[in-house]
């Protein structure tokens, strides 16, 4: 089933005895990317996963974008690592950067997609200052540094505030004659079938989920996603 929603899992809940299996089963079983939690026990409290991860999944056969997230500081000598190991795209949080644009450009220059991401109490004021050097907002919806947290509530105004700014940028290109870009919306953190619709309804269209599907009492990862996927075409 062909939709605009975009289902990437997240390896930070899978087996990593078994982590290019794991990867290549959950995107068989119909997730779009692979969803990668880099985290440095200095920004975050946790400590995970780096560069030459994801050169090894390159090498064991993923080709399927691969979706790196920072939850680090600083970020950017990670960026050209994380880049040349083979990342499609690089989400960071503003915080963690001395210089946000810069960082940015650094991402877009080395042939990923940029994003930035946004913690529960991060204010989006940032997204003012770079609306043409970002394809990704990633909206936190627990605070990062461990998988398997419960959804934060108020998560859901912040996507829909997000989803309101999108929607004013991509008329405000109309209204300038600019090329149509694509800025995806994610949601990052305890995201789960009972909440999905809601999620997509508040404006988002790309769902990260880790334990989810990892570790879920369903009978398989397609069953997951394929659960998910009926969810998400009711659900606008």
């Amino acid at each position: 089933m062909k939709t605009n929603f975009k289902i990437a899992a997240s390896i930070l809940s899978a087996d990593f005895a078994r982590l290019g299996d794991e990867a290549t089963a959950a995107l068989a079983s119909g997730a779009d990317e692979i969803h990668f939690d880099v985290m440095d026990n200095h920004y975050v409290p946790n400590l995970t996963i780096g560069p030459v991860v994801c050169e090894a999944l390159r090498h064991y056969g993923i080709t399927a974008p691969i979706d790196v997230h920072l939850m680090t500081n600083p970020v950017d000598d990670l960026i050209v690592s994380f880049a040349q190991a083979g990342a499609s795209a690089i989400t960071f949080h503003p915080e963690a950067s001395a210089h946000i644009d810069r960082s940015l450009q650094l991402i877009r220059a080395h042939g990923c997609r940029a994003g930035l991401a946004f913690n529960p109490a991060t204010p989006l004021d940032y997204l003012e200052y770079v609306w043409d050097k970002i394809d990704l907002v990633l909206i936190m919806s627990v605070n990062p540094g461990f998988g398997g947290q419960s959804f934060i509530s108020s998560a859901l105004d912040k996507i829909a505030a997000v989803r309101s700014l999108l929607d004013q940028q991509k008329a405000q290109r109309c209204i300038n004659c600019e090329r149509e870009r694509i800025i995806n919306l994610a949601v990052d953190g305890g995201v789960k079938v009972d909440n999905v619709a809601s999620i997509a309804k508040a404006g988002a269209d790309t769902f990260i989920m880790g334990s989810a599907i990892f570790h879920s009492k369903l009978s398989s990862y397609a069953a997951v996603i394929s659960k998910v996927r009926q969810v998400l075409q009711y659900s606008r």
